[in-house]
């Protein structure tokens, strides 16, 4: 980029919002994925007329820009692999506008989704698709990747939160997209697009989101499985059965394993957990939701079956689940764990046989993986526990990370349910959507020409996501040679 491009930049910003050095450079090279690659420069926007000019000096010079918000992204979407711009939109952080009259709240890319639903509290409200990264993820990321979270069976992911958008094109034009109101049929719905597209059509600078009243009524229960096939079939049961469900949640054995001996929680050794929730503003509908859900897992061998509506209660049945990712980390002394084939959807149906599916890959592969997730939405998470330090384990992984998505593939699922394609998900996603990935690039080049809005990702990611960057992780030199 140069002195001269440094100090351009510098001149539309100020000093203070340029990066340079090799120490910030380091931290914006990566995010919560296996990936890492430094970026020519960082540039931290406070208006969306500094998002303007930043993209006006950069369109025409060809010059990368890769938007980010909390760096919370499990695959690579945040990582600059073409070198360029990273753009830092934490600092577009206000709340712009909350209106209980017609229920919806504007807000800057750079406000975190706990701080959003804390402002939302006092007027008795919230905004749904949370994920288990709230604390730190912002709402332009969560846009990007369409994410969601634990109650997205019935309140859905952030698509349908979603009202209207501004967005900054990638020659520095502004356009708003979408609306004000609950319904739209107004030609093509752009902002839908914007959902999900992963900073590769335009920069998010503001967005309406609709919000919802907090149910007067919660109730949790739990229920043991000893046969994850049990635990499966009392999915299938549930999901097919109308219950008004507000979370749905599966923990395998190694789930249970980790966050026993990381948080010494004494959760049973049993082969699955299932964690069910019903909410409503009348308890006896909670009521008449909650006992139905119990009697599908008794009726398949569940047991051990606590329920609760007391909130304190609830934290303790949910501090397994809320606590797992971090568990899993420490589940075994040079492990670490990786996001790499993370969060597929995959038919109710096919729950149980998918994460049985995923520990036969494993244990063939050299491998540990969990299988956890969100069930009542089909999302099943895993993550892949090896030593990084070896690179026999990174093949291992490649293989494990085929194998489970061409089995995903094979009963009709899908690569990614929240998380996103990015770089790690990039060649199973280009095998699911082979038919479309034409079209998609059609897409890409109407909205961004030159091809500087997050390049090299989705469609346009390397078939080889192991060495597509540089790894987060170092190799033992002598495994290397």
């Amino acid at each position: 980029m140069g002195l001269v491009g440094i100090e351009r930049l510098k001149g539309i910003l100020g000093d203070e919002n340029v990066k340079t050095d090799l120490a910030d450079l380091y931290v914006y090279g990566s995010d919560a994925s296996v990936h890492e690659a430094l970026p020519w420069v960082v540039v931290r926007p406070h208006t969306i007329e500094d998002v303007q000019n930043i993209m006006r000096y950069a369109n025409p010079r060809l010059i990368p820009v890769v938007a980010r918000g909390a760096g919370s992204g499990m695959s690579g979407q945040a990582v600059p692999s073409k070198g360029g711009i990273v753009m830092d939109l934490k600092r577009m952080n206000k709340i712009l506008e909350i209106n209980l009259e017609d229920t919806y709240v504007r807000v800057e890319p750079g406000v975190v989704d706990d701080d959003l639903n804390r402002a939302l509290k006092s007027h008795n409200v919230f905004y749904p698709p949370t994920p288990a990264s709230s604390r730190i993820a912002t709402i332009g990321g969560e846009i990007a990747n369409n994410a969601s979270g634990v109650r997205s069976v019935k309140y859905g992911a952030v698509r349908d939160s979603i009202l209207g958008m501004k967005v900054v094109m990638a020659n520095g034009d502004l356009i708003n997209l979408g609306a004000k109101t609950r319904v739209e049929a107004t030609g093509y719905q752009l902002d839908r697009l914007m959902v999900g597209s992963e900073g590769t059509l335009g920069i998010i600078v503001e967005a309406t989101l609709k919000f919802v009243p907090i149910p007067k009524y919660r109730c949790m229960g739990i229920a043991k499985f000893n046969k994850l096939e049990d635990a499966g079939n009392a999915i299938s049961e549930i999901m097919s059965s109308g219950i008004n469900l507000s979370m749905l949640e599966l923990m395998d054995n190694v789930a249970i394993k980790a966050v026993n001996q990381a948080q010494n929680l004494g959760l049973p050794d049993v082969e699955a957990i299932l964690m069910f929730e019903a909410d409503g503003m009348v308890k006896e509908g909670v009521d008449i939701e909650v006992k139905k859900m119990m009697e599908s897992c008794k009726k398949h061998k569940g047991f051990g079956i606590e329920l609760s509506y007391d909130a304190k209660e609830r934290t303790r049945i949910f501090s397994g689940r809320k606590k797992l990712f971090p568990a899993l980390s420490q589940f075994k002394e040079y492990y670490s764990c990786t996001s790499l084939a993370d969060d597929m959807a995959v038919p109710y149906s096919k729950m149980a046989e998918t994460a049985q599916k995923i520990h036969e890959i494993a244990k063939r592969n050299n491998v540990i993986m969990t299988a956890y997730g969100h069930c009542g939405s089909g999302c099943m998470h895993t993550k892949i526990l090896m030593d990084t330090r070896k690179k026999s384990q990174w093949e291992d992984a490649k293989r494990a990370v085929f194998e489970i998505y061409e089995y995903v593939r094979s009963i009709g699922g899908t690569t990614s349910a929240e998380h996103g394609i990015g770089i790690s998900k990039a060649p199973a996603f280009k095998r699911e959507k082979s038919d479309s990935l034409n079209l998609m690039r059609a897409v890409k080049k109407a909205f961004d020409p030159n091809n500087i809005l997050n390049p090299g990702k989705l469609m346009d990611a390397p078939d080889d996501w192991v060495t597509a960057t540089s790894l987060r992780y170092r190799l033992d030199e002598k495994d290397m040679k």
